[in-house]
């Protein structure tokens, strides 16, 4: 269970995968960018199913928050909740699994869609220090209307 304790309150002793994953889906819901509090310098971040066009890993900080940054910004989508969320515990204390499913409506056509994630959440001393995420890439590329073009650009392949 996530903790009680404000975000900014919380230190790098304290700092959970599960509060990570928190803090993660407040700002998802929230809209705002991606908290770099407790994101590591060097840290990795991995799809290993990117559709093609979008890269399969990005590693840094820095790096990170300006892909999440422009991604966020170029998506149609407001996104409305998580449903279904269930976090596995692992026998390493730094990493939690979580399967969960995120609803967003596409700002413009209004359609509603769910898409079903996997991600791997690595924290140590209180940083996140890597995350794989399994992304529902087809359930995606519908509902924003680029079915089409992922299949072309996979055909094509």
């Amino acid at each position: 269970m996530p903790s009680t304790t404000p975000p900014d309150q919380i230190g790098a002793d304290t700092f959970t995968p599960r509060e990570a994953f928190a803090r993660f889906q407040r700002a998802i819901l929230d809209g705002s960018p991606t908290d770099a509090i407790h994101i590591a310098e060097d840290v990795l971040v991995e799809w290993p199913f990117s559709p093609p066009g979008r890269p399969r890993s990005v590693q840094g900080r820095e790096t990170y928050l300006a892909f999440a940054a422009a991604g966020r910004e170029a998506l149609p989508v407001r996104f409305d909740e998580f449903r279904n969320v269930v976090i596995h515990d692992t026998t390493d204390p730094e990493v939690i699994i979580v399967e969960w499913d995120l609803t967003g409506t596409h700002k413009v056509t209004g359609v509603q869609a769910t898409a079903s994630f996997v991600t791997m959440l690595r924290v140590r001393d209180g940083e996140v220090v890597h995350v794989r995420e399994y992304q529902d890439v087809l359930t995606m590329a519908t509902a924003l209307g680029q079915l089409p073009d992922l299949m072309a650009e996979l055909a094509a392949r």
